[in-house]
């Protein structure tokens, strides 16, 4: 039986919506939503890995693990590694990347690529959602990703390709990326190791750098496409959708 832990890494300092993990929706900060909703998930431990003392207080003034680490990490997966190193080395087989700023996710949604990557022979794992309309074709901050065979329920296929915009693709073939990994612990090790490639600074995508090192990336279907807050707009949409749980 294959062990999992989930690691959330969050900091204040993000450029175009500084303090967000702080943001509260229903009068909770938002990083304990993602927190709660890890939880839920019931598949492994959870921290949070964070540089900063008020969202270590935070976390662990409500009954959360969090995790100071290093603030001059150049990426979230970075923060991980650190966080797996510190706590999880030899104990864990497998580590989910869960991004804070994802509140309305749903606990099945981390569970079934869980289930998904124990079930499959890669490096890392991730999950997608079906484009619904024109919008989020031309929306550059709605990450697609290319496969070479349509998604179902229960099938889990390697990515060809990530983009946020592209002329010409198969819209058959082309889904709505969710910001949420699973790695195997050796990948990870592999993967922060490695230098930041071509494409993954380019197109701003951290996974392009897996992608360009041949590292091999599958992707499963879901048909919940939680918001990622990256502005105060996306903050009150998924304000207005979590009012009505």
């Amino acid at each position: 039986m294959k062990n999992t832990a989930i690691i959330i890494p969050t900091r204040l300092a993000a450029k175009r919506f500084p303090n967000k993990p702080l943001a509260k929706i229903n009068n909770i900060p938002m990083i304990l939503h993602v927190l709660n909703k890890a939880k839920e998930s019931k598949v492994g431990k959870v921290f949070v890995a964070t540089p900063d003392k008020k969202i270590f207080e935070i976390v662990n003034n409500s009954g959360g693990n969090a995790i100071l680490t290093k603030k001059n990490h150049a990426s979230g997966s970075d923060r991980v590694y650190e966080v797996y190193l510190k706590k999880l080395k030899n104990n864990v087989d497998l580590i989910i990347n869960l991004q804070g700023d994802m509140p309305n996710i749903k606990p099945k949604t981390i569970s079934k690529l869980e289930k998904l990557m124990i079930n499959n022979d890669c490096d890392i794992g991730t999950l997608a959602s079906p484009i619904k309309n024109e919008s989020e074709i031309n929306d550059i901050n709605v990450v697609k990703v290319h496969i070479d065979q349509p998604l179902k329920d229960d099938s889990f296929h390697e990515a060809k390709d990530f983009f946020r915009k592209k002329k010409n693709f198969i819209i058959e073939k082309t889904y709505h990326h969710l910001g949420l990994y699973i790695f195997t612990k050796d990948a990870l090790t592999r993967y922060v190791k490695l230098a930041r490639s071509k494409l993954e600074i380019e197109r701003n995508l951290e996974q392009m750098r897996a992608m360009e090192n041949n590292m091999v990336v599958k992707v499963g279907l879901t048909h919940s496409t939680p918001l990622s807050v990256d502005t105060e707009a996306d903050l009150a949409k998924v304000k207005k959708d979590m009012e009505k749980l």
